[in-house]
């Protein structure tokens, strides 16, 4: 540990601030925190926080996110800044996304199960069901490449792992994104899901997004080495996303609500 870190370790000490606090806040302000912003923040949580902890509620804030030239584009007058959502307001888009989701005809996740992401992690959400029907955005200025190519290439290797038994089964992420398509699966057994988004992307874009190619797969512990290290020889990225539940819904450790409310009775 170096002169920087002792002293940083020092300060956070002296505030009562966590290392997983710590991290949440560089997320939150894009960068490392000054020590007057971290007073700021303290001050806020002691005032604002309603009895949760610190963390809890540095989840709840907005993240600082890279401007988005397709949101931004002056020459667009259909464009505009979105403000990233926090993850309590994505409850209320979840279930607005949700009111007409029927589960899937045929279950493959079980309560404990791995849950993965297999593709690049994409940051667009204009073009979804989100984008039109939530925030009524046109339709995605960019131009995306035909993903045809990349679309046989990630099923024959996942069909390859389904055939070895490395995999209980596997959906490409559709309509309602990432969110969505968990819903469509887990309903079937009443699982429910507990995953953490993930940081490099806008929340609203990893959980709503639909654009890219990406595929959800389910699979339990022993098959995860081989998984991974499959997955690895293809040049394939993934995402670990979480487990399947008991019929509740996490997202970075928000609760959700019962995976009942997100389905179609």
């Amino acid at each position: 540990m170096n002169d920087n870190e002792i002293i940083e370790e020092g300060i956070l000490d002296a505030m009562g601030i966590s290392r997983p606090a710590y991290e949440e806040i560089q997320t939150i302000i894009g960068r490392l925190p000054t020590v007057d912003e971290l007073s700021t923040l303290m001050a806020m949580w002691k005032t604002q926080g309603g009895g949760q902890s610190l963390l809890s509620w540095l989840k709840g804030q907005p993240h600082s996110t890279e401007r988005h030239e397709y949101l931004e584009n002056e020459n667009e007058p259909q464009s505009r800044e979105i403000r990233e959502p926090r993850v309590r307001e994505c409850i209320d888009i979840a279930r607005s996304l949700a009111a007409d989701t029927e589960a899937d005809a045929e279950g493959f996740i079980h309560r404990g199960d791995a849950l993965y992401m297999v593709g690049d992690v994409s940051e667009l959400f204009v073009d979804s069901d989100y984008g039109r029907n939530y925030l009524h955005l046109a339709a995605n200025p960019i131009s995306l490449a035909d993903d045809s190519e990349a679309t046989s290439y990630l099923e024959l290797i996942l069909d390859s792992l389904l055939g070895n038994d490395a995999l209980f089964g596997y959906r490409r992420i559709g309509n309602g994104g990432l969110f969505g398509t968990l819903v469509r699966c887990t309903a079937p057994s009443r699982t429910g899901f507990d995953i953490l988004a993930c940081r490099e992307v806008r929340l609203d874009a990893f959980l709503f997004g639909e654009r890219g190619v990406r595929y959800l797969a389910a699979l339990d512990e022993p098959r995860e080495d081989f998984f991974l290290q499959k997955l690895s020889e293809a040049r394939i990225n993934c995402c670990f996303l979480g487990r399947a539940t008991k019929g509740r819904i996490l997202v970075d450790g928000m609760d959700f609500g019962s995976i009942q409310r997100y389905i179609k009775q």
